[in-house]
């Protein structure tokens, strides 16, 4: 399942966006360090084929694919020493998949800021250094261990001694983890250290209600939108206010209310459609009259891989896959139109699996 970490300042929203993320009550307090805990909640993603196939399956029930969001406690200036909550709130983060850093472009007389004023270049620059430090302390204390075993020519260490480096040089010139230039080797080994400065990262520009219709006249929001193209990430406008209110509807009411504000789509659906392109993730679909579900799966991974999400037997014994597109589904009208018009293919273990492909894995173990 794919894990987003909230980060952020105390007091810029991050507690209010998880309320409406999981509608329930996670202590969102006028105070820093109201939330103690990393709180986890876990939310469906909404996808509108889902219901389309329900109905031409037949189907009894709908699977979605699921999202986990935890929330991380606000950290401050000197949290990768221990200062606030310090170094668990770090360790938490580690774990997940990808960064959502809710940054605070909005003025508010009753809400304190820990740092006295809104500035988002400032508070963007605080979290970056304790995530880097952390990342920093972590190297610094790896290295000296591999020297024997680098002086002794092993090679895993010589290549995870590289690897290290080079994250390091990165840190220390204050460089974007874009400019990183690993090998494959280095890469792997990399990844199980699971570096702060390395994970995939989107800013959520947490804006005030009337400034949502246009994020653009928002003076904070122009600031946070150029720190993000020189770094290369996305910025994601939203108002946790109105997210919380809209978690509060029923669908039908969410559509009218999203409408008043001249939206499409609530700012978690933003959220989750950027995490899912972060990691380059895609969905495939199972269907028949039991169920039909969605399933995530990685960018570029064979037809014997996908099955192995599902069972790893699927994977094991795997013959071929039975596949159909979304689209060509659709505009055929039902599984056997499609079969009659050649739109069913049969695939074998080299098939790339695509974005919205209807499976059904034939396999023998």
């Amino acid at each position: 399942m794919l894990s987003i970490g909230i980060v952020g300042l105390p007091n810029v929203g991050k507690s209010t966006l998880f309320n409406a993320i999981t509608k329930s009550s996670v202590l969102a307090a006028n105070y820093p360090f109201a939330t103690i805990d990393p709180n986890v909640g876990v939310v469906h993603v909404k996808d509108e084929r889902l219901e389309v196939l329900a109905k031409m399956f037949n189907s009894e029930k709908i699977i979605p694919t699921a999202i986990e969001f935890i929330d991380i406690a606000g950290l401050v200036a000197g949290a990768s020493k221990g200062e606030g909550l310090g170094n668990q709130f770090l360790s938490h983060i580690r774990q997940v998949d990808a960064i959502a850093h809710v940054i605070r472009c909005f003025e508010d007389g009753n809400i304190t800021h820990v740092e006295g004023k809104v500035n988002p270049k400032r508070d963007l620059e605080i979290i970056e250094t304790e995530l880097r430090l952390a990342d920093l302390e972590s190297i610094d204390k790896r290295l000296p261990r591999l020297e024997k075993q680098v002086k002794a020519g092993i090679k895993e260490a010589i290549v995870e001694e590289q690897a290290l480096k080079k994250v390091k040089e990165m840190i220390e010139k204050d460089e974007s983890s874009s400019t990183l230039n690993l090998t494959e080797e280095e890469r792997k080994v990399i990844k199980s250290f699971n570096l702060l400065s390395l994970k995939p990262m989107m800013f959520v520009a947490n804006l005030s209600e009337n400034d949502l219709k246009n994020p653009e006249s928002n003076i904070h929001y122009q600031t946070l939108c150029k720190e993000a193209e020189k770094r290369n990430v996305e910025v994601v406008p939203i108002s946790a206010q109105v997210e919380f209110e809209i978690s509060t509807l029923d669908p039908e009411e969410q559509t009218i209310f999203l409408d008043s504000y001249g939206l499409t789509e609530s700012g978690l659906d933003s959220i989750i459609k950027k995490g899912y392109r972060l990691l380059g993730l895609k969905t495939y679909f199972t269907c028949g009259p039991m169920e039909t579900r969605a399933w995530t799966f990685k960018d570029g991974m064979k037809a014997p891989e996908c099955a192995g999400i599902i069972h790893s037997d699927f994977e094991r014994g795997f013959i071929r896959a039975e596949t159909v597109s979304y689209v060509d589904l659709v505009e055929s009208g039902s599984k056997q139109a499609a079969k009659e018009k050649g739109k069913v293919r049969l695939e074998g273990k080299d098939y790339i699996v695509q974005d919205g492909d209807v499976m059904l894995f034939r396999f023998n173990v």
